[in-house]
């Protein structure tokens, strides 16, 4: 395994192909067997010299183009014959992916529309949705990344004539337009076919605002290429694919801001899209050059910041993602208003009762942690509500920063208090004979509860939001893919998860030894249910419930995965009213004693 054998091609055609050992037969690697001489067009036709000028130097690089420019005609339309009438077999699109790069390189003044033109047909040549498959056998991963540079430096040097320019080949456009700031706004309509089964489009604009921003007359050019998606790799840590056409833009440095519409090519519900820019230096696609702006059936709309030298091409990325049915989302809706109604319930009755259960040190700190965790659910829960009408109303940017901060720090807040009450437990346990003050506790557990976390947040906005990775591409959450951002969430969360499972069954272990030195079988059955008992009342309580998150990471596809963590967590208010408060005796005893006066003196 892994052994790579090199054989030679054919006698009709030139270079060599490669294979690769696996489980024990050879699969081909790459394929460089060109049938095109690209170096003959240049030194065996004498029409070369006559259509480009340079003869055999362009290819070495000897000669500067402008040195030819006086024997070149209008177009490179002499060369097209050979190169059109060629298989696009793997050797041949390297062959030709290496020619347009050296056109692009030291040819690109003055592109007319002629030398645009044949520009163009060559590169739908290779284009060509029924080749696709052969690229995955070219030999360098990177050709098309080289085609994509190289087309977008030819284009951005074409002439306009009377303002305006569109060249359109099956499986490449151009379009040209002037602007300026008095310009009302542009923008590039693309229709292009992408099988044989029917037509994708794309669509492009300048905000009139972006206009503003040019102190002089310029012009925009934009590429759409329908296939170019499926060549270029996606270089992301999850499965995705284009899932539209790619467009390219180039435009003058002083807009910064541009927003496109690509229709899905595959418009299933099920899977999520990612607005995406090429980064050229790094060639993978960076989710950080885009946002999400309004996504519908079959097209999303996309606010993208175009940057010369980094992101000059843009499109969407086919992300599978969570599971969307009604059953999830209906529960999602139900479960955060019951838990809301459910935590300003429970803080009510911990207000209502407050003097009457907290007269002993223990009974006070229980309380305490109580009311924390039920408000930093609260606070947590509405700014999640919050979070998601921002993203879906589309507002600045800068608030969806500011509601994933407070949403990390709350939920954090809320796991560092649940800690802290699993603490508080085992001290009640463990430490039987050593005693804390109130003062002493309420300092440590602040520290612990808002402290932590709000060094957390910090760090995590501070760290990655220079780099505009704070935030994900399509929701006011922490960002993963680029930064790993949300691992600041997620590993204090699983941590304090494991802990208070360690809590647990330290309380079960301690009532299971409790019954058994009572030295009595009939016991059995009534120690069994105190221990359930003590199970349900700190699940939810402690945040066990927030483990059943890893199940849905293992199989993210699974809609019962997610039903049953969006049962547990969107109802947590209501289990910390249940089990926290309800049911403990004293506690709804005196809430109701304190209910019935307070309604009597009302009637009366």
């Amino acid at each position: 395994n892994g052994a790579i054998c090199i054989q030679p091609c054919s006698p009709s055609f030139h270079g060599e192909t490669s294979f690769v050992c696996e489980d024990r037969k050879w699969q081909m690697l790459s394929d460089a067997c060109a049938s095109l001489d690209v170096q003959s067009l240049f030194q065996v036709r004498q029409l070369l010299c006559t259509c480009f000028g340079l003869c055999s130097s362009l290819l070495a690089k000897t000669a500067p183009p402008s040195l030819y420019f006086h024997n070149c005609q209008a177009d490179f339309s002499c060369i097209l014959p050979d190169i059109l009438s060629s298989p696009a077999i793997p050797g041949n699109i390297a062959d030709i992916v290496d020619l347009l790069k050296k056109i692009s390189l030291l040819l690109s003044e003055n592109v007319t529309r002629g030398k645009m033109k044949s520009y163009s047909r060559i590169a739908n040549h290779i284009l060509n949705s029924s080749i696709i498959s052969n690229w995955a056998f070219v030999k360098d991963r990177n050709a098309g990344s080289v085609l994509l540079d190289s087309v977008n430096l030819f284009a951005g040097k074409l002439l306009l004539r009377n303002g305006s320019e569109s060249i359109q080949e099956p499986f490449i456009a151009t379009k040209g337009y002037s602007i300026h700031k008095n310009t009302s706004g542009k923008s590039f309509d693309f229709s292009m076919a992408f099988s044989d089964t029917g037509n994708i489009t794309g669509h492009v604009v300048i905000p009139e605002e972006e206009l503003l921003r040019l102190p002089k007359a310029s012009k925009a050019v934009s590429v759409a290429f329908p296939t170019l998606g499926a060549i270029l790799e996606t270089n992301q840590p999850d499965p995705a694919f284009v899932n539209g056409m790619v467009l390219s833009v180039s435009l003058p440095e002083e807009l910064q801001n541009i927003l496109l519409t690509f229709e899905k090519l595959n418009k299933l519900e099920q899977a999520g899209a990612q607005c995406v820019g090429w980064h050229s230096g790094e060639r993978r696609w960076d989710p950080g050059a885009c946002e999400v702006r309004a996504e519908g059936g079959s097209a999303v709309l996309c606010a993208c910041a175009p940057r010369r030298r980094t992101y000059r091409a843009f499109s969407i990325l086919l992300a599978p993602a969570v599971p969307r049915s009604p059953l999830l989302d209906g529960l999602t809706r139900v479960g955060l208003g019951l838990s809301i109604l459910s935590l300003l319930l429970c803080l009510g009755i911990e207000a209502v009762v407050w003097q009457h259960v907290t007269k002993t040190e223990i009974t006070y700190m229980r309380h305490f942690c109580l009311v924390n965790i039920a408000a930093s659910l609260l606070v947590a829960d509405v700014l999640f509500v919050l979070a998601a009408i921002v993203h879906n109303a589309a507002l600045n940017y800068q608030l969806c920063v500011a509601a994933t901060f407070f949403l990390h720090f709350f939920y954090l807040a809320l796991f560092f208090w649940m800690f802290t009450l699993g603490l508080l437990i085992l001290y009640g346990l463990l430490l039987i004979f050593f005693k804390i003050t109130r003062v002493v506790f309420l300092a440590a557990a602040c520290c612990i509860g808002y402290g932590c976390p709000l060094v957390i947040s910090v760090l995590t906005v501070a760290i990655t939001e220079p780099k505009n990775g704070y935030l994900r591409s399509g929701a006011c959450w922490l960002n993963w893919y680029e930064t790993k951002a949300l691992l600041a969430f997620v590993v204090p969360a699983l941590s304090i998860i494991v802990v208070n499972m360690v809590v647990v069954v330290v309380v079960v272990v301690k009532t299971g030894k409790s019954s058994a030195g009572e030295g009595c079988k009939s016991q059995d059955l009534s120690s069994m249910i105190r221990v359930c008992k003590n199970v349900a009342l700190l699940t939810p309580l402690l945040g066990l419930t927030w483990g059943f998150g890893l199940a849905t990471i293992l199989d993210s596809h699974s809609l019962a995965f997610h039903v049953t963590f969006a049962l547990l967590n969107a109802f947590q208010g209501f289990f910390i009213l249940l089990f926290g408060t309800l049911l403990d005796r004293k506690v709804f005893i005196l809430a109701y004693i304190n209910i019935f006066y307070t309604l009597r003196n009302c009637s009366l």
